[in-house]
C-alpha cells in the first residue's frame, strides 16, 4: 500500500505565517504569507488538487509589511486577519488587521503553477485592529465556529476582543483584559477554545499558560512553569473540551488536562529544538503534529488520552457504567463479551523534506488526513497521514 508522495511548492521569500481556509470545506486551501524587507510581501492562496496531486496558486498582495501571523475567518471564505511589522518614526510596530481578496478567489479560479506573481491582486482592507494604546500584536484568533464577527488580538500584556461591525469595515473593541505582574509581560500566543461556548480562551506568556473566561475577561487556570523555556504553541483538543496541548523552547510537547494543573497528562520529547507548533486533528484528536526548528514535521498517535482510547468512540457515559464494574482495575474497561485494551501511543513518522526551520503546521479544514507544513525558506510541503494508519483508525 504505496503511500503518496509529498507535494512541495516553493515561495520566492521566507515566510512563516500559515492557515487553512478554515470557511471552506471542500476544496483543500491554504493560506501562506511572506516575510520579505526588500519587496512587496503576498499571500499565496494554495489550492491542492487531490486527483492529480498537483498545486495550483494565486498571489495578493501585501503591501504594507511582513506578515508574522495569518488566520482565516472561520464564517466567510474570504475573509482573513494578518499580524505584520512596519515602520514609523523610526520605530517598528507590529499591526493587524482584517481583509478581504477579491470575490474570484474566494472559490480558487486559478492561474497555471507557472505563472508569476507579476499579475498578483491585492487585498482589500476591510478595518485595522487599532493597537496605538496597547502594544506589538502577537496573534490574532477568531471566535470558532462563529459568525465571524468575533475575534481576539493579543498585544504586548493585552487580551483584546473586538466585535465586527458594518460588514466588517470597523472593529469595535468590546473588551479586554492585561497580564498584571513584574517585568515586561508578553503575550506569544493564544487559542480559543471550541468548548464551553467558546467563551474559554488560553495563552501563553514566558513560561506561563493562562486559562481566560471571556464573559468577566478574569483568569480560571493558571500553569506557571508549563514548560522549562517559552511556551510557542497552544491548541485545544477539539473533542475533549478540558485537554489542551501546548508546545515550547525546551524542545517538548505537553498535554493538560486543565481541570487540574499541577502536571501535565503526557510530555513527548521526539524534536531536538524549539517546537513552534503543537496542532490536533479536527476529526481524529489522538493524531497529533508538531513542527520544529530541527528542520522536522511529527505526527503522533497519541490514543491513550484521545477520544478514541479502544479504537472507537468512547463517551464518558458508556465508560463510566463500564468502570462502576472496574473500579480497583483501570487499565482494562469492561465491554460485553470482549475486554479491550487501551492502544499504544506512538510515533506514527517523522517529516523531513524541510531543509530550514518550520514555523508552521495546520491540517486541511477540507480533507482530515491531509496537512501542510511551512520552513522559513518559503517551502510549504503538503503530506498525508500514512494509508494504513487512516484505514486502521476508519475500519
Amino acid at each position: 500500500m504505496e503511500d503518496d508522495a509529498p507535494v512541495i511548492y516553493g515561495l520566492e521569500f521566507q515566510a512563516r505565517a500559515l492557515t487553512p481556509q478554515t470557511a471552506e470545506t471542500d476544496a483543500i486551501r491554504f493560506l501562506v504569507g511572506t516575510q520579505s524587507l526588500k519587496y512587496d510581501n503576498q499571500i499565496h492562496i494554495i489550492d491542492f488538487d487531490d486527483e492529480n496531486n498537483i498545486i495550483n496558486k494565486n498571489v495578493l498582495l501585501h503591501q504594507v509589511g511582513e506578515i508574522w501571523h495569518i488566520s482565516a475567518s472561520p464564517a466567510d471564505k474570504g475573509v482573513l486577519a494578518t499580524c505584520y511589522s512596519k515602520t514609523s518614526d523610526s520605530k517598528v510596530m507590529t499591526c493587524a488587521a482584517v481583509w478581504r481578496m477579491p470575490k474570484e478567489l474566494e472559490s480558487g479560479s486559478h492561474e497555471s503553477p507557472d505563472d508569476s506573481s507579476s499579475n498578483a491582486q491585492t487585498l482589500e482592507l476591510l478595518c485595522h485592529l487599532d493597537n496605538t494604546a496597547h502594544g506589538n500584536m502577537a496573534g490574532v484568533l477568531w471566535e470558532p465556529m462563529g459568525d465571524g464577527k468575533k475575534l481576539i488580538s493579543l498585544a504586548d500584556n493585552h487580551l483584546l476582543l473586538w466585535d465586527l461591525q458594518e460588514s466588517s469595515s470597523k472593529a469595535v473593541l468590546s473588551n479586554s483584559a492585561a497580564l498584571e505582574g513584574k517585568g515586561q509581560l508578553k503575550f506569544t500566543s493564544g487559542r480559543w477554545s471550541p468548548h464551553h461556548n467558546c467563551t474559554q480562551v488560553a495563552t501563553a506568556n514566558d513560561t506561563a499558560i493562562r486559562g481566560w473566561d471571556i464573559r468577566t475577561m478574569s483568569q480560571i487556570y493558571c500553569i506557571e512553569s508549563a514548560h522549562g523555556q517559552l511556551v510557542r504553541d497552544l491548541d485545544f483538543n477539539p473533542n475533549k473540551q478540558y485537554y489542551l496541548a501546548s508546545c515550547g523552547d525546551d524542545c517538548k510537547v505537553k498535554f493538560w488536562d486543565t481541570r487540574n494543573v499541577s502536571e501535565p497528562v503526557k510530555t513527548l520529547e521526539e524534536h531536538s529544538h524549539w517546537v513552534w507548533n503543537v496542532r490536533y486533528n479536527h476529526s481524529h484528536d489522538q493524531l497529533v503534529l508538531t513542527a520544529s526548528s530541527d528542520s522536522r514535521v511529527i505526527l503522533s498517535n497519541m490514543v491513550s488520552i484521545s477520544s478514541e482510547p479502544f479504537g472507537h468512540l468512547v463517551d464518558d457515559e458508556e465508560l463510566s457504567d463500564q468502570e462502576d464494574q472496574h473500579q480497583e482495575d483501570k487499565i482494562f474497561v469492561y465491554i460485553p463479551y470482549r475486554i479491550k485494551e487501551p492502544l499504544q501511543d506512538s510515533i506514527i513518522a517523522t517529516y523531513e523534506e524541510h531543509e530550514d526551520s518550520v514555523y508552521a503546521v495546520e491540517w486541511s479544514s477540507a480533507d482530515p488526513w491531509l496537512f501542510a507544513s511551512l520552513s522559513y525558506d518559503g517551502r510549504l510541503v503538503i503530506n498525508r497521514v500514512p494509508r494504513a494508519l487512516k484505514y486502521h483508525i476508519l475500519l
